[in-house]
């Protein structure tokens, strides 16, 4: 995959209504310091386009990136983020769910995954509600730089394990600061645009 242009196009708020794209759809969803926005910058080949904040719980909307105008990244509020209230919470919940039942162009969602921890409650929550929602989500360990090269196989099973996943679900160890991993997530891309023109 060739990253040629990038665009914000859409920011959606809790009481937006949601945009009806033409182009195909990723989603991205995970805990709010789990490196989401540096997995999207990496992908897009930017250095900060998508927001990194110091402060986890920073994304309160969706976000829609149009890459090359041929498919969308969609950044999803990030979860767990102990200092919101419950209230937000649901709200940010509410808008997640929202976007997974609504939108008729979404094919895959990437859920990060930090490499280095079992999967809390709240990953183990998502995963499940993603695949309630009709998804069979993708799974992308994060901050793989952080864990020495002999612990990967050891931690990919701790969390195929911790989410109770599929045989077959496909998990991607990934590092926004080598960029180890981006090929294969880039392959994988090609593959669901290929099978998305190949439907249209």
């Amino acid at each position: 995959m060739v990253i040629k242009s990038v665009n914000l196009e859409t920011v959606c708020g809790i009481t937006s209504v949601l945009p009806q794209n033409e182009h195909m759809e990723i989603a991205f969803a995970g805990k709010s310091n789990v490196g989401k926005s540096s997995l999207i910058n990496a992908l897009m080949n930017r250095k900060s386009y998508a927001r990194i904040s110091a402060q986890p719980g920073k994304t309160q909307t969706i976000n829609y990136y149009n890459i090359n105008n041929e498919l969308y990244f969609v950044d999803l509020p990030g979860y767990g983020y102990a200092k919101v209230s419950q209230e937000v919470k649901a709200k940010w919940g509410k808008m997640i769910e929202r976007y997974l039942k609504k939108s008729r162009t979404l094919r895959a969602v990437f859920l990060l995954i930090d490499i280095r921890h079992e999967p809390s409650a709240n990953d183990r929550q998502m995963y499940d509600w993603i695949v309630s929602n009709g998804y069979h989500p993708i799974i992308i360990a994060t901050k793989l730089d952080k864990i020495n090269r002999s612990q990967v196989q050891k931690h990919v099973k701790m969390l195929r394990t911790g989410l109770g996943v599929d045989a077959g679900t496909v998990l991607i160890p990934f590092s926004a600061r080598t960029k180890q991993g981006r090929d294969e997530i880039y392959e994988l891309i090609d593959r669901m645009l290929d099978d998305w023109e190949t439907a249209e």
